[in-house]
């Protein structure tokens, strides 16, 4: 690599993080290993000056040290342009605040600034609806807030099937639901709020309780895999609701699947990409703020965070 780069980092407050789990700090741990300078605000933080994008920032120097793993260099107010990456990096929900954050990472000049995930990528994948543009690879799915059609759809697909809100994270708000059980209306109305929210039902897929495998993809090619098994008493599998990390390899199946939507997530500008799939099926494309990779590396002896590293320091500038 020929120069050192500036990268900023639009991400959650840095004492709140967990080291050994969070994804962006890794990503800060191996840039910083490199050279680079890395700097981190919030959505407060940005702004728009006469069309131009800017943000209040800090640099922030990090060790793997926990209760001391981050310091912070005064504030300065920098135009976006200047940096040489933007990673946005903030964590689920997508809510209207970070959707106001992508509008104001479009008007950085691309030409200028590489912005990952691409912000109009961002807005258009929808973790949840985003799958449904490859049906070959998904369950069987239905998304509606009509009541009497989730029935029909539960009643067609063999009186068994999740729900999950398309805004929701983290495993928030997933039902396992049962033709039988006579809270099935209750929880269709609460789902969505009486018909006004519309959910995503799929076919329940019973190999879950094997475990949910988080892919981890750039620039669309599978690196490497976890699988989030559930404990007993839950049916969600994911690591914020308790789901336990067990180590799993890249199947053909796997690189099927990636093979499959490679061009499109590349189209996008989707680099950074966690994909879930369940029993050789995809159940949803995370790209806003993916994570897994210190699960994998912990389990694998790998250090993916080097592989994007090496993707920014490649494509960098090349505009």
């Amino acid at each position: 690599m020929a120069r050192f780069l500036k990268i900023a980092y639009l991400m959650d407050p840095l004492g709140g993080i967990d080291i050994d789990k969070d994804t962006t700090f890794a990503f800060l741990l191996e840039s910083q290993s490199r050279g680079h300078r890395n700097f981190v605000m919030g959505p407060a933080d940005l702004a728009i000056r006469r069309g131009i994008p800017e943000a209040r920032v800090q640099e922030v120097h990090v060790q793997r040290v926990a209760g001391d793993h981050y310091s912070l260099e005064a504030p300065t107010r920098e135009t976006l342009e200047s940096f040489d990456v933007v990673m946005l990096r903030k964590d689920p929900p997508f809510d209207m605040s970070f959707f106001f954050d992508t509008h104001v990472a479009s008007l950085i000049d691309a030409k200028k600034t590489l912005v990952l995930n691409h912000p109009s990528g961002l807005r258009d994948a929808n973790e949840k609806l985003y799958a449904l543009r490859f049906p070959e690879i998904i369950p069987e799915s239905l998304v509606t807030g009509d009541a009497d059609l989730l029935k029909e759809f539960l009643h067609e697909l063999g009186g068994e099937m999740i729900i999950k809100p398309l805004d929701g994270c983290g495993g928030a708000g997933i039902f396992h639901l049962q033709a039988q059980d006579r809270n099935l209306n209750a929880i269709l109305e609460t789902a969505t709020d009486e018909g006004r929210i519309r959910v995503m039902a799929q076919r329940y897929l019973p190999e879950v309780r094997e475990g949910d495998k988080r892919i981890i993809v750039i620039d669309g090619e599978p690196l490497g895999a976890v699988l989030r098994v559930p404990n007993e008493g839950d049916h969600r599998s994911n690591f914020h609701v308790g789901g336990s990390a067990v180590r799993s390899d890249l199947t053909d199946r796997d690189r099927e699947i990636c093979a499959h939507m490679a061009d499109d997530l590349r189209r996008d500008g989707l680099i950074f990409v966690g994909l879930d799939v369940i029993g050789g099926y995809l159940t949803e494309v995370n790209v806003t703020s993916p994570t897994g990779i210190q699960e994998i590396d912990q389990l694998c002896g790998t250090n993916l965070a080097a592989h994007l590293i090496d993707w920014i320091e490649q494509h960098a500038g090349e505009n």
